[in-house]
């Protein structure tokens, strides 16, 4: 064991660098659906852990006596502190990935990567338990706003204030024992626990409400432009004349425009089991020479949840679009932005018939290639 720890001392980078990429890398193989009880759970255990860890260290500091329990295992609960953070945060960045869009939803994503990477750094552990706490808070408030949208079949502010304000609870309950073991003053409590604590959820809150944070667990799945959409059976049948060499385009996102014509958005958004239905709206904006960006039209659609794997599959459209470029926003019903997709308009002068692809879009099948259409 002593040949162990000198390994171990010469090697701290190294150790925190593995710790951090099997946590990472563990979480990537196992993670499921959002919805998925054995992760839900996993996570809840997770915390329970941490939660425990982080107690006994108040309890047991650095230079005292350790748990009898946990006499023999006393000198990992740092690893184990870090790997468990490494992978409630790496799922939690996952799930937030899938529903984000847009700048500020990225910016929301490289916050919570950066302490993702930043709670694998040695300065970053010297802090100690005020930066603890405050990443405990993040990762039990990100927990639970992933879970009760899942048990209440809704996502919405007063969902996401709930998470905020039983966190909140957890928090409280932690210093009520720790003031009851005597093993802090009110002072330290405050500094160590409470700031740190309550602050990462105020600032949260906050951010919900500039809409930074994603409208977690809606997640859309695929989404394009077209020139038309057609249902048949369980099927939808997508028209485009995508250029070949743009392989990373999602249908007619270089629209070629004639009379008559209408650009459809197709989408197929994700959703938990529980959710029976809900609102979604999908906006159009055109940018105009004279006003930028200018809102052209919203389409509210009806979302009913039918528990499907590939997502539940609608779309609107925009009739004549005008040459130049567009955005078209798919928003939940309290404003917040689900996904987005640009485009750009210009009219067709080719006076030679169009041949259109077809795209074969079903839930139960994977996809296949374009089929030829008319």
């Amino acid at each position: 064991m002593e040949r162990v720890q000198e390994f171990r001392a010469r090697h701290e980078r190294w150790e925190i660098a593995v710790f951090f990429f099997v946590g990472f890398v563990y979480d990537v193989l196992t993670l499921g659906r959002i919805d998925d009880q054995f992760t839900m759970v996993q996570q809840l255990v997770y915390l329970s852990v941490l939660a425990t860890l982080l107690m006994l260290e108040q309890r047991h500091p650095e230079g005292t006596e350790p748990p009898k329990v946990l006499a023999k295992v006393w000198r990992w609960r740092e690893d184990a502190i870090h790997f468990f953070y490494g992978s409630l945060l790496s799922s939690f960045t996952l799930f937030f990935f899938k529903s984000a869009s847009g700048i500020t939803a990225l910016v929301f994503l490289v916050v919570m990567f950066a302490l993702l990477v930043a709670n694998e750094l040695p300065r970053f552990r010297q802090l100690g338990p005020v930066v603890r706490m405050a990443l405990f808070s993040i990762c039990v408030s990100m927990y639970l706003a992933c879970v009760l949208p899942i048990i209440i079949g809704k996502a919405n502010f007063w969902v996401f204030l709930l998470a905020q304000v039983l966190t909140a609870g957890v928090i409280y309950g932690l210093i009520r024992l720790l003031r009851r073991w005597n093993v802090l003053d009110q002072l330290q409590v405050l500094r160590q626990v409470a700031l740190p604590g309550f602050g990462v959820l105020a600032a949260l809150l906050l951010l919900y409400l500039v809409r930074v944070i994603p409208p977690v667990p809606l997640a859309v799945q695929f989404s394009g432009i077209y020139h038309a959409v057609e249902k048949k059976g369980s099927e939808y049948h997508l028209s485009h004349e995508q250029k070949w060499w743009k392989f990373w385009h999602k249908g007619d996102q270089d629209f070629l425009v004639r009379a008559g014509d209408k650009a459809y958005y197709f989408f197929s958004i994700f959703a938990p089991k529980d959710f029976d239905w809900y609102t979604v709206k999908v906006r159009w904006y055109h940018d105009r020479p004279d006003k930028g960006w200018t809102l052209v039209s919203t389409v509210p659609l009806t979302i009913k949840n039918k528990g499907i794997e590939r997502g539940y599959r609608s779309f609107a459209y925009t009739s004549n679009p005008k040459p130049g470029d567009w955005r078209v926003v798919l928003e939940t019903d309290d404003g917040h932005e689900i996904s987005r997709l640009s485009f750009s308009v210009e009219e067709d002068t080719r006076a030679e018939p169009r041949q259109l692809q077809v795209f074969v879009h079903n839930p139960d099948k994977k996809p296949g290639p374009p089929q030829a259409g008319k």
